[in-house]
């Protein structure tokens, strides 16, 4: 007599409050960024400004309140995302240690092509630092952003950072380097497609 089996499913490796978090940070950003290019093409700050055809808003007005929705829910979605990882312990099981051993062997992988993504549970240091650098920047973004908004409403915020001038330029680089992130980030999902449907469907 045949002996039954039974088909175990995989772990989940991403609960569905960390992929609920994930795409509502991606359309946040989403909103965020082409409304902002939009905002800094009425005032740049270089000699640069971006195509109309990549902004969103249609003029300065339009694209302010697409900014300052996307911004409501960045934050909101930001600070969720921030306590459930701390509470939760994700964010001292998932992301520490970090040891610069570790990270020079494995960004050194990285280049080379080589670095190992089989075990979806567990982050290799690149991803580590990766990750807590958008969760700083992502801080960065907020509170610069809140000293171009409400200059006068943020006085202390305006004199960390330097002034109105130097918080409008810290905004732009920290979005800059939030973009330059998920750059990266796609290039990686394409290469590791399995990622893709962690995040979708948990497993």
């Amino acid at each position: 007599m045949d002996t039954p089996t039974f088909q175990v499913k995989p772990a989940i490796v991403h609960p569905l409050w960390l992929r609920l978090c994930h795409w509502l940070n991606a359309l946040a950003m989403l909103i965020m960024v082409t409304s902002g290019w939009r905002i800094y093409n009425a005032s740049p700050l270089f000699d640069f400004s971006f195509p109309n055809e990549l902004t969103l808003g249609g003029w300065l007005g339009g694209a302010l309140q697409w900014h300052f929705a996307g911004m409501w829910l960045f934050g909101i979605n930001g600070v969720i995302y921030l306590l459930m990882n701390i509470f939760s312990g994700r964010l001292k099981r998932k992301f520490w240690p970090l040891s610069p051993g570790e990270l020079i062997n494995d960004f050194i992988s990285a280049l080379r092509g080589k670095l190992a993504h089989n075990d979806l549970n567990h982050y290799n240091t690149v991803q580590k630092l990766a990750y807590l650098f958008v969760m700083i920047d992502g801080i960065v973004l907020v509170c610069s952003g809140f000293v171009v908004w409400k200059s006068v409403q943020f006085p202390l915020l305006r004199e960390l950072l330097g002034s109105y001038e130097s918080a409008r330029l810290i905004h732009f680089f920290a979005m800059s380097g939030m973009v330059g992130f998920v750059v990266i980030h796609l290039i990686m999902v394409a290469l590791v497609p399995k990622t893709l449907l962690a995040m979708l469907r948990g497993r």
